[in-house]
């Protein structure tokens, strides 16, 4: 399923596009608010407010290929504003002692594959020589720099410096990549 072609769909009013975008995510929204231990009302509210959420954001929706993600960061806050307005979980301002739960959230797997695409994007932007040696760099198990010396004919004590400057350019890509997606 093409959902950016589904996103664009819905938002001019395809009502089978958005049939298939809910097809599609209705079962993330149900785990997440599931995992919230909401009551079958609170769940339903907490999806449904969802859902419109979308409908009011589907125009500026920058990223659809990143539709899933938005999806579950916006269910989660609705199911947090759900539970504070209950009385179960106090204002933000107070201090909470949470235990983190031992399983890995629902769509884990999902937000992390989307964060490792976005990274790996970035990554390219990099010139070729930091490109080469941080790939070589990131072998597992890592080689010595002796080793890696010998593959990207270069010497051995320019091996760590130039990681350094490799590794401060990706950072920096990276944190001007989350600026424009935060404008957006």
């Amino acid at each position: 399923m093409d959902i950016p072609a589904l996103v664009a769909a819905a938002a001019r009013g395809d009502q089978s596009a958005w049939d298939a975008l809910v097809r599609q995510f209705s079962g993330l929204l149900w785990s997440i608010a599931r995992a919230y231990r909401l009551s079958d009302a609170d769940a339903a509210d907490a999806v449904q407010c969802t859902w419109i959420k979308l409908v009011e954001h589907l125009d500026r929706i920058a990223e659809p290929q990143r539709l899933a993600g938005w999806l579950s960061t916006t269910a989660r806050h609705e199911c947090l504003q759900l539970i504070r307005r209950s009385g179960r979980l106090p204002e933000p301002t107070e201090e909470v002692d949470e235990s983190p739960d031992p399983a890995p959230a629902v769509d884990h797997e999902l937000l992390e594959g989307e964060r490792d695409a976005a990274l790996w994007r970035v990554f390219e932007q990099l010139p070729e020589r930091c490109r080469r040696l941080l790939r070589v760099l990131m072998a597992s198990p890592p080689p010595a720099y002796a080793d890696a010396a010998l593959a990207l004919d270069m010497p051995v004590g320019s091996i760590g410096p130039i990681r350094q400057r490799c590794l401060g350019k990706l950072k920096a890509l990276v944190s001007g990549h989350s600026l424009l997606e935060e404008r957006s």
